[in-house]
Protein backbone atom coordinates (compact mmCIF):
# COMPACT_ATOMS: atom_id res chain seq x y z
CA UNK A 1 0.00 0.00 0.00
CA UNK A 2 2.79 2.26 0.69
CA UNK A 3 4.25 1.63 -2.70
CA UNK A 4 0.99 2.39 -4.35
CA UNK A 5 0.90 5.76 -2.74
CA UNK A 6 4.29 6.65 -4.16
CA UNK A 7 4.56 8.73 -7.29
CA UNK A 8 7.10 6.39 -8.93
CA UNK A 9 4.76 3.43 -8.78
CA UNK A 10 1.86 5.27 -10.47
CA UNK A 11 2.96 4.32 -14.02
CA UNK A 12 3.25 0.59 -13.29
CA UNK A 13 -0.20 0.38 -11.80
CA UNK A 14 -1.74 2.15 -14.78
CA UNK A 15 -0.02 -0.27 -17.18
CA UNK A 16 -1.34 -3.35 -15.38
CA UNK A 17 -4.88 -2.03 -15.30
CA UNK A 18 -4.91 -1.36 -19.05
CA UNK A 19 -3.75 -4.85 -19.89
CA UNK A 20 -6.34 -6.44 -17.59
CA UNK A 21 -9.13 -4.40 -19.14
CA UNK A 22 -8.12 -5.32 -22.68
CA UNK A 23 -7.90 -9.00 -21.83
CA UNK A 24 -11.31 -8.94 -20.16
CA UNK A 25 -12.86 -7.24 -23.18
CA UNK A 26 -11.32 -9.84 -25.55
CA UNK A 27 -12.57 -12.75 -23.42
CA UNK A 28 -16.06 -11.32 -23.25
CA UNK A 29 -16.12 -10.76 -27.00
CA UNK A 30 -15.04 -14.35 -27.60
CA UNK A 31 -17.70 -15.62 -25.24
CA UNK A 32 -20.42 -13.63 -27.02
CA UNK A 33 -19.18 -14.87 -30.39
CA UNK A 34 -19.23 -18.46 -29.16
CA UNK A 35 -22.80 -18.02 -27.88
CA UNK A 36 -23.86 -16.66 -31.27
CA UNK A 37 -22.08 -19.31 -33.35
CA UNK A 38 -23.24 -22.37 -31.37
CA UNK A 39 -26.94 -22.14 -32.50
CA UNK A 40 -25.80 -21.52 -36.07
CA UNK A 41 -23.46 -24.52 -36.14
CA UNK A 42 -25.70 -26.98 -34.31
CA UNK A 43 -29.16 -26.42 -35.80
CA UNK A 44 -32.05 -28.70 -34.85
CA UNK A 45 -34.88 -29.64 -37.29
CA UNK A 46 -38.37 -28.42 -36.43
CA UNK A 47 -40.72 -31.09 -35.04
CA UNK A 48 -42.31 -32.46 -38.23
CA UNK A 49 -45.31 -34.08 -36.55
CA UNK A 50 -46.21 -30.96 -34.63
CA UNK A 51 -45.74 -28.78 -37.74
CA UNK A 52 -48.03 -31.03 -39.86
CA UNK A 53 -50.64 -30.80 -37.14
CA UNK A 54 -50.69 -27.05 -37.47
CA UNK A 55 -50.92 -27.11 -41.32
CA UNK A 56 -53.70 -29.74 -41.77
CA UNK A 57 -57.23 -28.25 -41.86
CA UNK A 58 -59.70 -29.58 -39.31
CA UNK A 59 -62.21 -32.19 -40.62
CA UNK A 60 -65.65 -30.91 -41.79
CA UNK A 61 -68.58 -31.16 -39.40
CA UNK A 62 -70.71 -34.30 -39.70
CA UNK A 63 -73.83 -34.03 -41.95
CA UNK A 64 -77.16 -33.37 -40.26
CA UNK A 65 -79.32 -36.40 -39.57
CA UNK A 66 -81.94 -37.21 -42.27
CA UNK A 67 -85.50 -36.00 -41.61
CA UNK A 68 -87.93 -38.55 -40.28
CA UNK A 69 -89.82 -40.46 -42.95
CA UNK A 70 -93.39 -39.29 -43.51
CA UNK A 71 -96.09 -41.65 -42.56
CA UNK A 72 -97.54 -43.49 -45.58
CA UNK A 73 -100.87 -42.16 -46.78
CA UNK A 74 -103.52 -44.75 -46.55
CA UNK A 75 -105.66 -44.81 -49.68
CA UNK A 76 -109.20 -45.77 -49.00
CA UNK A 77 -110.78 -47.35 -52.04
CA UNK A 78 -114.49 -46.72 -52.23
CA UNK A 79 -116.37 -49.69 -53.50
CA UNK A 80 -118.98 -48.67 -56.05
CA UNK A 81 -121.22 -50.51 -58.47
CA UNK A 82 -121.12 -47.75 -61.11
CA UNK A 83 -118.22 -47.79 -63.60
CA UNK A 84 -118.02 -45.16 -66.37
CA UNK A 85 -121.61 -44.13 -65.73
CA UNK A 86 -122.93 -47.71 -66.10
CA UNK A 87 -124.10 -50.10 -63.43
CA UNK A 88 -121.78 -53.11 -63.24
CA UNK A 89 -122.68 -56.60 -62.16
CA UNK A 90 -122.00 -57.08 -58.42
CA UNK A 91 -119.34 -59.64 -57.56
CA UNK A 92 -120.84 -60.60 -54.20
CA UNK A 93 -124.15 -60.49 -52.44
CA UNK A 94 -124.29 -57.73 -49.79
CA UNK A 95 -125.19 -58.82 -46.29
CA UNK A 96 -127.51 -55.84 -45.76
CA UNK A 97 -129.80 -54.56 -48.48
CA UNK A 98 -130.74 -50.91 -48.16
CA UNK A 99 -134.33 -50.13 -48.96
CA UNK A 100 -134.97 -47.03 -51.07
CA UNK A 101 -138.17 -45.28 -50.19
CA UNK A 102 -139.67 -43.12 -52.90
CA UNK A 103 -141.88 -40.14 -52.20
CA UNK A 104 -145.53 -40.67 -52.81
CA UNK A 105 -147.12 -38.86 -55.74
CA UNK A 106 -149.85 -36.34 -54.85
CA UNK A 107 -153.43 -37.42 -55.54
CA UNK A 108 -154.88 -36.53 -58.97
CA UNK A 109 -157.21 -33.90 -57.49
CA UNK A 110 -154.36 -31.93 -55.95
CA UNK A 111 -152.16 -32.27 -59.07
CA UNK A 112 -154.93 -30.93 -61.30
CA UNK A 113 -155.59 -28.00 -58.97
CA UNK A 114 -152.10 -26.50 -59.28
CA UNK A 115 -149.90 -25.30 -62.15
CA UNK A 116 -146.48 -26.61 -63.06
CA UNK A 117 -143.94 -24.19 -61.63
CA UNK A 118 -146.53 -22.50 -59.39
CA UNK A 119 -146.10 -21.30 -55.82
CA UNK A 120 -146.85 -23.84 -53.06
CA UNK A 121 -150.19 -23.16 -51.39
CA UNK A 122 -151.65 -21.41 -54.44
CA UNK A 123 -155.22 -21.61 -55.67
CA UNK A 124 -156.45 -23.52 -58.72
CA UNK A 125 -156.21 -21.70 -62.01
CA UNK A 126 -153.11 -19.70 -61.04
CA UNK A 127 -150.28 -18.38 -63.20
CA UNK A 128 -146.96 -20.16 -63.72
CA UNK A 129 -144.33 -18.48 -61.54
CA UNK A 130 -146.91 -16.84 -59.27
CA UNK A 131 -147.75 -13.15 -59.31
CA UNK A 132 -144.31 -12.13 -60.58
CA UNK A 133 -144.50 -14.70 -63.36
CA UNK A 134 -147.86 -13.36 -64.46
CA UNK A 135 -146.57 -9.77 -64.58
CA UNK A 136 -143.49 -10.76 -66.61
CA UNK A 137 -145.48 -12.85 -69.08
CA UNK A 138 -148.08 -10.15 -69.62
CA UNK A 139 -145.46 -7.43 -70.37
CA UNK A 140 -144.41 -7.42 -74.04
CA UNK A 141 -140.63 -7.62 -74.47
CA UNK A 142 -139.23 -5.43 -77.24
CA UNK A 143 -136.45 -7.12 -79.19
CA UNK A 144 -133.77 -4.57 -80.14
CA UNK A 145 -133.26 -4.27 -83.86
CA UNK A 146 -129.76 -4.63 -85.24
CA UNK A 147 -128.37 -1.40 -86.66
CA UNK A 148 -127.74 -1.76 -90.39
CA UNK A 149 -124.65 0.08 -91.68
CA UNK A 150 -125.16 2.49 -94.54
CA UNK A 151 -122.07 1.29 -96.45
CA UNK A 152 -120.14 -1.98 -96.50
CA UNK A 153 -117.02 -3.20 -98.29
CA UNK A 154 -117.49 -6.30 -100.46
CA UNK A 155 -115.00 -8.33 -102.47
CA UNK A 156 -114.97 -8.30 -106.27
CA UNK A 157 -116.12 -11.91 -106.43
CA UNK A 158 -119.36 -11.08 -104.58
CA UNK A 159 -120.20 -8.07 -106.74
CA UNK A 160 -119.72 -10.11 -109.94
CA UNK A 161 -122.67 -12.25 -108.87
CA UNK A 162 -124.81 -9.10 -108.56
CA UNK A 163 -123.93 -7.74 -112.02
CA UNK A 164 -127.00 -7.61 -114.29
CA UNK A 165 -125.83 -5.28 -117.12
CA UNK A 166 -122.27 -5.17 -118.43
CA UNK A 167 -120.89 -3.00 -121.26
CA UNK A 168 -117.66 -4.09 -122.93
CA UNK A 169 -115.07 -1.27 -123.17
CA UNK A 170 -113.95 -0.07 -126.59
CA UNK A 171 -110.29 -0.73 -127.33
CA UNK A 172 -108.54 2.65 -127.85
CA UNK A 173 -107.14 2.85 -131.43
CA UNK A 174 -103.82 4.30 -130.32
CA UNK A 175 -103.37 1.55 -127.72
CA UNK A 176 -104.19 -1.07 -130.36
CA UNK A 177 -101.64 0.40 -132.79
CA UNK A 178 -99.03 0.50 -130.03
CA UNK A 179 -100.06 -3.05 -129.08
CA UNK A 180 -100.71 -2.08 -125.47
CA UNK A 181 -102.73 -4.53 -123.39
CA UNK A 182 -103.28 -5.25 -119.73
CA UNK A 183 -105.72 -4.71 -116.83
CA UNK A 184 -107.19 -1.56 -115.33
CA UNK A 185 -108.11 -1.61 -111.61
CA UNK A 186 -110.98 0.69 -110.62
CA UNK A 187 -112.35 1.63 -107.19
CA UNK A 188 -116.15 1.98 -107.37
CA UNK A 189 -119.13 2.70 -105.14
CA UNK A 190 -122.33 0.83 -105.94
CA UNK A 191 -125.39 2.76 -104.75
CA UNK A 192 -128.49 1.28 -103.16
CA UNK A 193 -130.13 1.35 -106.60
CA UNK A 194 -127.23 -0.58 -108.20
CA UNK A 195 -125.65 2.29 -110.18
CA UNK A 196 -121.93 3.10 -110.28
CA UNK A 197 -120.74 6.18 -108.35
CA UNK A 198 -117.37 7.66 -107.36
CA UNK A 199 -115.37 5.73 -109.95
CA UNK A 200 -111.58 6.22 -109.86
CA UNK A 201 -108.49 4.48 -111.26
CA UNK A 202 -106.23 2.49 -108.92
CA UNK A 203 -103.79 1.06 -111.47
CA UNK A 204 -103.51 0.49 -115.22
CA UNK A 205 -102.10 1.98 -118.42
CA UNK A 206 -103.12 5.64 -118.96
CA UNK A 207 -104.17 4.91 -122.55
CA UNK A 208 -106.58 2.15 -121.39
CA UNK A 209 -108.03 3.81 -118.27
CA UNK A 210 -110.47 6.31 -119.98
CA UNK A 211 -112.12 3.57 -122.03
CA UNK A 212 -112.49 1.36 -118.92
CA UNK A 213 -114.09 4.18 -116.91
CA UNK A 214 -116.54 5.02 -119.70
CA UNK A 215 -117.70 1.38 -119.95
CA UNK A 216 -118.00 0.69 -116.20
CA UNK A 217 -120.14 3.79 -115.65
CA UNK A 218 -122.87 2.03 -117.62
CA UNK A 219 -122.81 -1.19 -115.57
CA UNK A 220 -125.79 -2.03 -113.34
CA UNK A 221 -125.97 -4.27 -110.25
CA UNK A 222 -128.63 -5.76 -108.04
CA UNK A 223 -129.00 -3.89 -104.72
CA UNK A 224 -126.92 -5.47 -101.95
CA UNK A 225 -129.35 -6.45 -99.14
CA UNK A 226 -128.17 -6.51 -95.52
CA UNK A 227 -130.61 -7.18 -92.64
CA UNK A 228 -133.46 -6.78 -95.09
CA UNK A 229 -132.32 -3.31 -96.27
CA UNK A 230 -130.29 -2.21 -99.33
CA UNK A 231 -126.89 -0.68 -98.53
CA UNK A 232 -124.12 0.98 -100.49
CA UNK A 233 -121.17 -1.20 -101.47
CA UNK A 234 -117.49 -0.32 -101.88
CA UNK A 235 -115.65 -2.71 -104.21
CA UNK A 236 -112.99 -3.02 -106.88
CA UNK A 237 -113.61 -3.68 -110.58
CA UNK A 238 -111.04 -5.13 -112.99
CA UNK A 239 -111.29 -4.44 -116.73
CA UNK A 240 -109.04 -6.53 -119.00
CA UNK A 241 -107.81 -5.37 -122.42
CA UNK A 242 -106.43 -8.11 -124.72
CA UNK A 243 -105.36 -7.80 -128.34
CA UNK A 244 -107.17 -10.38 -130.44
CA UNK A 245 -104.90 -12.54 -132.50
CA UNK A 246 -101.88 -12.03 -130.21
Amino acid sequence: MFEDSLIESGGKLRTKRGFTTTLSFVLQACLVAILILIPLLYTEALPKQQLMTFLVAPPPPPPPPPPPAAAPVKVVKVQTDIVNGQLRTPTRIPQKVQMIKEEEQPPPAMAAAGVVGGVPGGVPGGQMGGVIGGIISSTPVAVPKAVTPQRVRVSQGVTQGLLIHKVQPAYPPLARQARIQGSVQLQALISKQGTIENLRVISGHPMLAPSAIEAVKQWRYKPYILNGEPVEVETQITVNFTLSGG
